[in-house]
């Protein structure tokens, strides 16, 4: 892994210190990877739905019902 330093507002590194000491996580590391990965995950889910919703736009329409977007979107958040 790559070594970075990087500085944290007081309550921010605050909020890591207690996400840490509550066992949650073993490091601030752990704690900053794993918020990135879900930040990167959310945003293929968000890019996702920018395309449908693009394509649709373009269209002017879509094949899929209200309902059918609708259960495809929850599907890809929940992952």
């Amino acid at each position: 892994m790559r070594r970075q330093s990087i500085s944290f507002t007081k309550p921010n590194d605050e909020w890591l210190k207690e996400m840490v000491n509550s066992e949650e996580y073993s490091s601030k590391s752990e704690l900053v990877n794993d918020i990135i990965r879900q930040a990167r995950k959310q945003q293929v889910q968000i890019d996702w739905l920018n395309r449908k919703l693009e394509r649709a736009e373009q269209n002017g329409f879509t094949k899929l019902s209200q309902k059918e977007i609708l259960k495809e979107s929850k599907s890809r958040l929940n992952g």
